[in-house]
């Protein structure tokens, strides 16, 4: 179908706008009066731009308190409207958006409402412009889709209908199913949002919190089900009211608004894009580094080994059972420092995830690589982090593996047997995730990826559209400086794990918030110790949590000795214990340990508090 963005959801001038929505391939716009109104251009040269760029002009919005009100006003506000009409017709749009009006003019008297709609119907018949009639969901009389239907139903003249907007009709909990009762052809616009569930003032909620369709908690695609039986034909259009997108970049934040819309046509039968093709585990994690002594310490301490290096790149492969992690020492770590940036996602078919997610707008890498490297499709995550999609050492599709060679390397940790190291850096046959090694790190559990301030809602679309994994509920975190939101994205099995974490608002160290790597191992007390004992620092916890964990939890002889000695946090669910910890902070990478009881799908939420107060005591290492 059609698609189309209000200029209001998108942030900049009017031009900056229209060049965003033409960039990420929309069909047309609704202009908002704001904009035009603010710009240098006449509404000629608006038209005109938007011929140049592909758009055609789908509403002019919006024209406010029009209806049921005395005659004498009513009188100004067919003054007011012939001028706007002569406007749009300057602009080259012929559909008007009418919200139902607010003003304490207005009188409770639908036959009232009735018959000065079609005088302003009439009235835009002549300059070849069509009235649609909206309910605000605040409106002072009017504020559901049907009692607005009901009244454009009596005005009954052609160049009035309705305007569906899924806001207003959802957050009123209206039911939606009464769509199909609309003819097709009266219904003359369709406009999209989404919002997050929250107990607020309508209207507070609907200025600031709308998001695009799959970002909030409203069921959008059924409201689109109900429009499409009962026969639109119009654009699907998208009018976001949100303080964070009117502050972000246009470019990212209409490609954002694009994939909402391919994702919900999808999603009700409309389009047939390429399958979501879910990654079954984690390959690897690329970290690059300027300086790469700090952290082959704390891999080295934490019983890694590096087994092998790309024949052709300044790229190590670190390995301990099947947690495996790049370490590029490349260019760019020298300008960005220690950072994470790429994700080895295993797929049960690469070039299918490769196709999903460009159909998805998700922009493709490219890869410099020799003539005897394997090709390996790469995409970009909204936050920059490039995201492989990998067949790791299975016979019939190319493996990455194959372009390292085996290092020569010395035992990670000194007092190890060589049958016990062996078994921990084999890469030619890797470890079990049921390691032998009492401590041993069985596999990446989850990663951590902290997101630019305006991306959150983005980044969870793109992970749960793009990757097929689903998102769990936001969690707020208290932070000693601000609030920060974190939004868990797994598979069925919970071999993939990402935990997307974002501040609450734009601060110059948002560039510095660390990311992290949690490492999977049976016994954390004996991997917190051969990690301690081999020189690593673990994050120091204050004695207080422990004091409050004991009066929360009864735990075995000797086990909160044993957390406090170690710096081990601690959490239990109805599904079982997490305990986790943490190595000091290098650059923005530090590594969580993890033991996680079968069936617990949490990440330790409520201890993040007092590790980020511990992390803000305890300085990064460069």
């Amino acid at each position: 179908m059609r698609t189309s963005i209000a200029t209001v959801s998108l942030s900049g001038a009017l031009t900056e706008k229209l060049t965003a929505a033409a960039r990420a391939g929309f069909d047309g716009v609704e202009i908002f009066e704001n904009d035009l109104l603010a710009s240098p251009l006449t509404p000629e040269e608006v038209r005109a731009r938007c011929a140049d760029l592909g758009l055609g002009i789908d509403l002019y919005q919006p024209m406010r308190d029009i209806e049921a009100v005395p005659s004498e006003e009513f009188r100004r506000n067919l003054r007011r409207a012939e001028h706007k009409f002569r406007l749009m017709e300057r602009l080259g749009a012929d559909t008007v958006l009418v919200c139902s009006s607010v003003s304490p003019l207005a009188e409770d008297d639908d036959a009232l409402a009735a018959f000065q709609l079609r005088r302003l119907a009439e009235l835009a018949e002549g300059f070849g412009i069509r009235v649609a009639y909206e309910a605000l969901a605040w409106g002072r009389h009017v504020s559901t889709y049907d009692h607005a239907w009901r009244i454009v139903e009596a005005a009954d003249h052609p160049a009035l209908g309705t305007c569906l907007d899924s806001f207003h009709i959802l957050a009123r909990g209206s039911d939606p199913k009464g769509i199909e009762d609309i003819p097709g052809e009266k219904i003359f616009f369709l406009q999209l949002a989404d919002a997050p569930l929250m107990a607020m003032d309508v209207l507070q909620w609907s200025r600031h919190y709308r998001c695009f369709p799959g970002q909030g908690g409203f069921d959008v695609a059924g409201l689109v089900g109900h429009v499409m039986r009962a026969g639109y034909e119009g654009p699907l259009s998208l009018e976001v009211f949100n303080d964070v997108f009117r502050q972000a970049e246009a470019g990212p934040t209409a490609v954002d608004a694009l994939r909402s819309l391919l994702v919900l046509q999808e999603s009700v039968g409309l389009t047939e894009p390429p399958a979501p093709v879910v990654p079954t585990g984690i390959a690897f994690a690329e970290l690059v580094t300027p300086d790469v002594e700090p952290l082959s310490e704390i891999l080295e301490a934490l019983g890694f080994a590096r087994t092998a290096r790309h024949r052709s790149k300044p790229v190590d492969l670190w390995q301990q059972g099947e947690a495996r992690l790049l370490i590029n020492t490349g260019p760019a770590a020298r300008r960005d420092g220690t950072q994470l940036a790429a994700v080895g996602l295993e797929s049960p078919d690469p070039a299918g995830a490769a196709r999903r997610a460009e159909a998805l707008l998700a922009p493709v890498l490219p890869r410099r690589r020799a003539p005897e490297d394997a090709p390996l499709d790469a995409v970009a995550a909204p936050d920059g982090t490039e995201l492989f999609f990998c067949a790791t050492d299975r016979p019939e599709l190319p493996s990455w593996t194959g372009d390292f060679e085996p290092t020569a390397h010395k035992s990670p940790v000194a007092h190890e047997s060589p049958a016990v190291h062996k078994s921990l850096v084999a890469h030619e046959s890797p470890a079990s995730p049921n390691s032998p090694v009492a401590g041993g790190i069985h596999r990446i559990d989850h990663l951590a990826l902290t997101q630019p301030w305006h991306q959150f809602d983005e980044a969870a679309l793109f992970h749960h559209s793009v990757l097929g994994l689903g998102a769990q509920e936001s969690v707020d975190v208290a932070d000693p400086y601000g609030l920060l939101r974190s939004r868990a994205v797994t598979n069925a099995d919970g071999s993939v794990r990402i935990a997307l974490g974002v501040g609450a608002a734009p601060s110059a160290d948002e560039g510095g918030r660390a990311q992290h790597i949690a490492l999977a191992t049976g016994d954390i007390v004996t991997a917190a110790r051969r990690f301690r004992d081999a020189g690593g620092r673990l994050l120091p916890i204050p004695a207080n949590y422990y004091d409050d964990l004991a009066a929360k939890y009864e735990l075995g002889d000797g086990e909160l000795e044993a957390y406090r000695e170690l710096g081990i946090l601690y959490d239990r669910d109805a599904d079982g214990a997490f305990r986790h910890c943490y190595t000091e902070t290098i650059g923005r990478v530090f590594f969580e340990l993890v033991q996680r009881d079968p069936g617990h799908r949490g990440y330790g939420a409520q201890n993040a508090p007092v590790r980020l107060a511990a992390q803000h005591v305890r300085r990064p290492v460069r």
